[in-house]
C-alpha cells in the first residue's frame, strides 16, 4: 500500500469520525437546551399536526426564507437541489450494486453540478453586493461558500475534463466503507476533490451547516402557539416561602 493511500485512509477515517461524533454531539446539545418560553413565530400553528406541516414546508421548500427574501431563496434552493442530486449520484460509490433509478439520476449529473455551482456563486456574490447581507456576513460564511464551490467545481472537472477511472474510485470508497482499504486513485484533480470533501466533513459540525439538524430544534419553528392554554411558571414563583418573604418585605417597606 502506497504512502498516499495510507495518508488518505487515515484522513478519511478521521474526517468521518469527527463528522459523526461532532454532529451527534451538537444534536445532543440542541436537545438539551431548555426552551421554556413560548416564542413561536406567528402566525404559528396551534396544534402538533400543524407544527409537523410547518416543519415539512420549512425543510422542503424553505418557506420562511421564500417569504423574506426571494432572491436568496432562489439561489439557495438551487444549491440545495443540486447538492441533493449530487449526493444521489454519489450513492453508487458506496455499494457494490445500486438500484436502477440511481443510474437514471446519473444521466442528469452535469445539470446537478452546474446548478449547485451556479447557486453557490450567486450566494457568494449576494454577500458582496447586498449591503444588508454583507453587514451580517463573517469570514466563515465566505470560506464555507468557497469550500463548497471548490468541491462542486472539481467534481465537474473530474467528470468532463480531467477524467478519473471510476472503477478505482469505487474500489477505494468501498474499501473505506468495508474497512478493507484499497489503493487510492492518483489523479491530481481527484486528490484535490476528495481532500476538500474530507475537509468539509471535519468542518461540518462546527459550522453553520449544522442548520440541517438544528432547524428541528428551533423554538420559533417547532413550538405550538398555545401560550394561554399551557403557561410556564417559574418554580420559585409558586413556592410558598417566596410568597411569604415577598409579603414581609412589602409590610416592612410600608
Amino acid at each position: 500500500m502506497s504512502g498516499l493511500t495510507i495518508f488518505f485512509v487515515i484522513y478519511a477515517y478521521v474526517a468521518i469520525t469527527v463528522f459523526i461524533l461532532g454532529f451527534l454531539y451538537r444534536i445532543w446539545k440542541f436537545g438539551r437546551t431548555p426552551a421554556p418560553l413560548k416564542i413561536a413565530q406567528t402566525p404559528a400553528p396551534t396544534s402538533g399536526g400543524g407544527v409537523v406541516g410547518r416543519m415539512i414546508l420549512e425543510v422542503g421548500v424553505f418557506k420562511s426564507l421564500l417569504k423574506s427574501n426571494r432572491i436568496i431563496w432562489l439561489f439557495g434552493y438551487m444549491f440545495h437541489i443540486g447538492l441533493f442530486l449530487a449526493l444521489l449520484k454519489h450513492f453508487r460509490f458506496f455499494f457494490a450494486s445500486g438500484p436502477g433509478w440511481i443510474a437514471y439520476i446519473t444521466t442528469f449529473e452535469i445539470y446537478a453540478g452546474l446548478i449547485m455551482l451556479f447557486g453557490l456563486i450567486m450566494l457568494f456574490v449576494l454577500r458582496l453586493v447586498v449591503d444588508r447581507t454583507a453587514f451580517i456576513s463573517v469570514m466563515n460564511d465566505y470560506l464555507l461558500l468557497i469550500l463548497l464551490a471548490g468541491i462542486a467545481a472539481t467534481g465537474l472537472i473530474i467528470k468532463h475534463f480531467s477524467r478519473t477511472n471510476l472503477t478505482t474510485v469505487k474500489e477505494f470508497v468501498l474499501g473505506i466503507v468495508s474497512f478493507n482499504p484499497q489503493e487510492m486513485p492518483t489523479e491530481v484533480m481527484f486528490i484535490i476533490h476528495i481532500s476538500l470533501v474530507f475537509l468539509l466533513f471535519i468542518y461540518f459540525p462546527f459550522s453553520k451547516l449544522m442548520h440541517s439538524g438544528g432547524v428541528f430544534f428551533s423554538p420559533t419553528r417547532n413550538q405550538v402557539d398555545n401560550p394561554r392554554e399551557r403557561r410556564w411558571v417559574n418554580p420559585w414563583g409558586k413556592a410558598p416561602e417566596s410568597i411569604e418573604i415577598a409579603s414581609n418585605m412589602t409590610q416592612d417597606e410600608g
